[in-house]
């Protein structure tokens, strides 16, 4: 039978979890309630049904359904995926707890750890992950890579095509690249203009006042 301290311990724990590291760091309201209402849930289900004969099956169980809850609200980044699972995962220990208080206390503390370290804002600061938009088709993909370089002035780690589109003549890519260091990444350099006769150049050159900017895959019409 679960004890109340298990469960003051669970209260702390996804206290400091929303108040202490999520919100701070994301401000994002909605997903407060998300996790407050999943952790308590899931508290009061796994310690109104557990025993000694069900309570690790019951968990384990409760979390394989939660987890593959599929949220159509809002799509959640995989940062806040980390937050919602983890206040599940305060929940069933709180609820199921069948160990010592303080291994129940030491997983607690080991995840919330795990959640600062990770979701730390000086972590892995240099690398960043983009959905870019060219103003330019490359479908090979040494080329690509460069004029991904050439325009954020970083290094590329990879390149995913999402689509090339030839008669448009752009390109949309998912980038992970890492600027350089000591901070941002250089000014990007002039957009490539693209093959000379083509029909994307042709009504570029058509269009009066028109002019392409040296960020990606943007275009500003000059005033008149």
């Amino acid at each position: 039978m679960t004890t109340a301290a298990p469960l003051a311990l669970d209260i702390v724990a996804i206290t400091l979890l929303t108040f202490a590291l999520y919100f701070p760091r994301h401000r994002r309201r909605d997903l407060v309630v998300a996790l407050l209402g999943v952790n308590v849930g899931v508290l009061a289900v796994s310690v109104a049904l557990s025993s000694g004969t069900i309570g690790a099956g019951l968990g384990l169980g409760l979390f394989g359904v939660l987890s593959i809850i599929r949220l159509r609200s809002t799509e959640l980044g995989q940062h806040e995926v980390a937050y919602y699972f983890s206040a599940l995962a305060l929940g069933l220990v709180g609820g199921l707890a069948a160990t010592p208080l303080w291994l129940t206390a030491s997983l607690m503390a080991l995840v919330l750890v795990a959640l600062w370290v990770g979701d730390h804002p000086r972590l892995l600061t240099r690398h960043r992950s983009r959905l870019v938009n060219l103003d330019v088709a490359i479908t090979d993909d040494t080329a690509l890579v460069a004029e991904l370089e050439r325009r954020l002035g970083a290094r590329v780690h990879a390149a995913h095509v999402v689509k090339v589109d030839l008669v448009l003549e752009t390109t949309l890519v998912e980038v992970r690249y890492e600027v350089p260091r000591g901070g941002a990444a250089p000014a990007p350099a002039p957009a490539l203009t693209g093959r000379p006769g083509t029909p994307a150049d042709a009504a570029r050159s058509a269009t009066p006042g028109t002019t392409h900017d040296a960020t990606v895959g943007t275009t500003t019409g000059a005033l008149r």
